[in-house]
């Protein structure tokens, strides 16, 4: 009895000593709901991240669906701050996607949503098409109408089954996103069935360009399958896609996520670096002052343009636009302001705000 007594003891203990620390949350994000009409009245549960500066800022942002939210929103959630305080990646809005409802399993649920066609192994599957459905139905007019949304922009990514439905869904709803990233995709799924929607997909005419990354673990059984397909998927040369694909050296299946995932958005938003010419070039240089007195030089050396600051700061800026230029160190952007074809001054736009810096005569 006494053992009994003592055991209840640490057991309250435990409970109360428990209950005096908070759960660790995600600063910045929310969670909304949505029951789709389309897929059996299933309850979504959304996962929303949005970038600083969101609720004061007029514009609008692209946004990427991540599938299997239960398990990868913190992943992604982290990459995106890393990369977007490095520069490579735009402000955007992180909507994961996962299950709700009573006691949801993700394992049965994503097996019906993520796969284009049925097994008999799997009698819950095939059921793509209609997520697909519910995506464009409901889950977007949801979150254009819920937040500031650029309808124009959508990434998809997803790993596994996930990765099989981005690739199912870049092959036969091409112009529902801008960007895929894959990871592991299952490729084998019912007897690579991908290649019959790739046919279809190598005979279009994209009006707009394409973006798509997509990876496998080198230690992974499945590798020798991705490795194939990726190669036949480089031989068509689509019109109007870039298509990238990696073997990730020692990596598992799960272990793909976090790469992909990071150098899948590095690709899909990656900037362009246009050749300008000296005559042009010229059109940046001269000495230019912020309000607070910080003076910067543009200097046009060897067909590039730098930006010195002080005798220790040379910064080589490449063209994105002829308005817009860049650095790769770190979230570093110059906005040209023109007028008459003359440049009057820049807004140097990093992480830590904006400043504008006007041309001196």
């Amino acid at each position: 009895m006494k053992k009994v007594f003592l055991a209840l003891l640490l057991l309250n203990v435990l409970i109360a000593t428990a209950q005096q620390f908070p759960s660790v949350t995600i600063p910045g994000s929310e969670v909304r709901k949505i029951t789709s009409t389309i897929v059996n009245g299933q309850e979504y549960e959304l996962h929303v991240l949005l970038p600083a500066g969101y609720y004061t800022s007029t514009k609008k942002y692209p946004v990427v669906y991540l599938m299997d939210s239960q398990w990868d929103f913190p992943v992604v959630k982290s990459i995106y701050g890393q990369q977007y305080f490095d520069g490579f990646i735009p402000e955007l809005i992180l909507v994961g996607v996962t299950w709700g409802g009573v006691h949801p399993n993700p394992d049965s649920l994503r097996a019906r949503d993520y796969t284009p066609t049925g097994e008999a192994r799997l009698p819950q599957s095939g059921g793509a098409d209609h997520f697909l459905d519910f995506m464009k139905q409901e889950l977007f007019p949801f979150v254009e109408t819920n937040y500031k949304a650029d309808a124009g922009n959508r990434i998809l990514m997803g790993c596994s089954l996930g990765g099989l439905f981005t690739m199912y869904t870049l092959f036969t709803h091409t112009d529902m996103f801008t960007g895929y990233a894959a990871a592991s995709p299952a490729v084998a799924w019912d007897n690579e069935v991908l290649y019959r929607f790739e046919k279809t997909f190598a005979e279009k005419k994209l009006a707009k360009l394409v973006r798509v990354y997509m990876t496998v673990g080198d230690v992974e059984m499945g590798r020798p399958m991705f490795e194939k397909f990726a190669g036949d998927l480089a031989k068509h040369h689509y019109s109007n896609v870039q298509l990238h694909s990696k073997v990730l050296e020692n990596t598992g299946h799960s272990g793909t996520k976090s790469e992909t995932y990071s150098r899948g958005l590095q690709y899909i938003f990656e900037r362009a670096r246009l050749q300008l010419s000296a005559e042009e070039l010229n059109k940046y240089t001269g000495t230019f002052q912020s309000s607070k007195g910080e003076k910067v030089v543009l200097k046009h050396e060897g067909n590039q343009l730098y930006l010195l600051a002080g005798p220790k700061i040379k910064l080589l800026l490449y063209a994105n636009t002829k308005t817009h230029f860049y650095a790769t160190h770190e979230f570093f952007n110059v906005h040209f302001k023109f007028i008459n074809d003359k440049v009057e001054a820049f807004d140097l736009v990093r992480y830590s705000g904006t400043q504008t810096f006007n041309k001196l005569k």
